[in-house]
């Protein structure tokens, strides 16, 4: 059963990731992003790591692309404007990158590998990685004891400015029309 659900989040996984490549819609990228996001927070639940699960769906798919959505939303992202290259170079620079990208996550592949070997030295380094099982109780302890004050002005600080881009959105809309000031009129009395 757990190799199916593995074959079947990793097939999301990828799949959405290669639907995101050639999508032309900024919204549906964003939104093949967060399938990709929720697929990797159940592969993070195949393999146990609740915590880091939750915070993939609350920050990555929650909170970070609800203000990408926003943001294309806000910026009104036209087709034909995402499809020009402001910058000549730029895509022969990313596939160059993307490939050293490739070539670091394929040598830090093969070192962990090793380091999970069956040799005395691998397993002995294993053992003394997971002799303390992380550090989530530590982090909640210190956040929501000694740091809860400013954890809760952040958390203030990020809505007041989601208010504040969204008022400045609302006013560079242009002029009202007439029914639009009579509606916000009968908006305000009420």
């Amino acid at each position: 059963m757990d190799v199916a659900v593995f074959v079947a989040v990793f097939v999301l996984a990828l799949g959405s990731s290669l639907a995101m490549l050639f999508a032309r819609n900024a919204v549906h990228v964003a939104l093949f992003l967060v399938a990709g996001q929720v697929a990797l927070a159940v592969a993070f639940l195949l393999q146990g790591a609740f915590f880091v699960a939750a915070v993939q769906v609350i920050v990555y798919a929650g909170a970070i692309m609800v203000l990408f959505l926003f943001v294309i939303m806000l910026l009104g992202v036209d087709q034909r404007e995402a499809l020009i290259e402001p910058l000549p170079g730029q895509r022969p620079l990313a596939i160059g990158l993307g490939a050293l990208l490739v070539l670091e996550i394929l040598y830090a592949s093969m070192r962990g590998l090793d380091l999970a070997s069956a040799s005395p030295e691998g397993s002995a380094a294993l053992a003394r990685l997971n002799a303390d099982p992380g550090n989530v109780e530590a982090l909640a302890r210190l956040l929501f004891s000694d740091f809860l004050l400013p954890f809760e002005v952040t958390s203030v600080l990020l809505v007041a400015a989601i208010v504040g881009v969204m008022a400045l959105a609302r006013r560079m809309g242009g002029p009202l029309t007439a029914s639009e000031r009579s509606d916000r009129a009968e908006e305000v009395a009420a």
